[in-house]
């Protein structure tokens, strides 16, 4: 089913899109490529539509990190908007933060335009010729699972659903979206949208049950197996049947550095967070949602 709304630019069709999307927050630190967002947030505020709430946040690391947290806490991605080339040089720590931590954020900058005539948001200050970027997009583009730039002609629904799916899709992560000003300031009279995303991300996927069996068979056979986990408390329902495999076969857990609740921290079985000494007198070491599970000495 489809949705048409009254808006008076790309911008106020993407504020719509991104709340119809389930996005609770943008955060944002502005600039001159800003203006029309700040525009189509004036005209919703008129008519009372509040989301995505804007949050401006006077750092934009600060911001990438407001929406990791958030998301962390709800599982739900956020938006956020830096300010064309410097604003998104200044967020690469933040992006390779979730990046490394597999957290979701539709991060997005503002593009210099490039356009020099009549087009509403083009170039009118000499800030615009020094922002150029041949690629900005390659600043950030070993920590994205995916970048684009929003074109003119270009299917605004289509892309924002890819990328919230994109970014969704385990392993999850950051997607990096560039916006034209002369494309967020291109005038609409309608925007027409289908109540449901286009793109989902992409389901659970499963061993070969052979293989389970296998997995089960060593483990049942095992002497003095280990557990090493580090970031499976991104989902908090991935706690209870750690501890009952943990019980099942009395098995130690360590949790390493972890910027989640992997495994009770009173519980028994949780061993600590260092398993380098213990790997030697393992049989068998299992290792779930950890990139570097032990580092050999010396």
């Amino acid at each position: 089913m489809t949705k048409k709304v009254q808006v008076d630019s790309v911008a106020e069709a993407y504020i719509e899109l991104l709340a119809a999307r389930g996005i609770d927050y943008f955060f944002g630190n502005g600039g001159t490529d800003f203006g029309p967002i700040v525009e189509a947030y004036a005209n919703r505020f008129v008519k009372e539509e509040m989301l995505p709430k804007p949050i401006p946040v006077p750092h934009e690391i600060t911001a990438v990190a407001m929406s990791h947290g958030y998301t962390m806490v709800t599982g739900k991605p956020q938006v956020v908007m830096v300010h064309t080339l410097p604003g998104t040089a200044n967020a690469v720590g933040g992006i390779l933060n979730a990046s490394r931590s597999n957290v979701p954020i539709l991060f997005t900058a503002g593009r210099t335009p490039i356009t020099e005539g009549a087009l509403p948001g083009s170039r009118d200050g000499g800030i615009h010729y020094s922002q150029e970027s041949f690629d900005q997009g390659s600043m950030v583009r070993e920590w994205v699972k995916w970048d684009y730039e929003l074109r003119e002609d270009a299917d605004l629904e289509g892309v924002v659903d890819r990328a919230l799916a994109i970014s969704q899709s385990e392993p999850a992560g950051p997607v990096f979206l560039t916006l034209p000003r002369e494309v967020l300031a291109a005038k609409m009279q309608e925007f027409t949208y289908s109540e449901h995303p286009r793109m989902h991300a992409a389901k659970d996927t499963v061993p070969a049950p052979g293989l389970i069996e296998e997995a089960a068979n060593v483990l049942a056979a095992a002497k003095n197996p280990i557990l090493i986990v580090r970031d499976a408390g991104r989902d908090p329902d991935s706690q209870k049947p750690l501890v009952n495999l943990a019980e099942l076969i009395s098995m130690p857990v360590f949790e390493g550095t972890s910027a989640y609740v992997n495994f009770p921290q009173s519980h028994d079985l949780h061993a600590g967070g260092t398993a380098g000494e213990h790997i030697s007198t393992a049989d068998v070491i299992v290792v779930v949602e950890s990139d570097a599970p032990w580092v050999q000495k010396r």
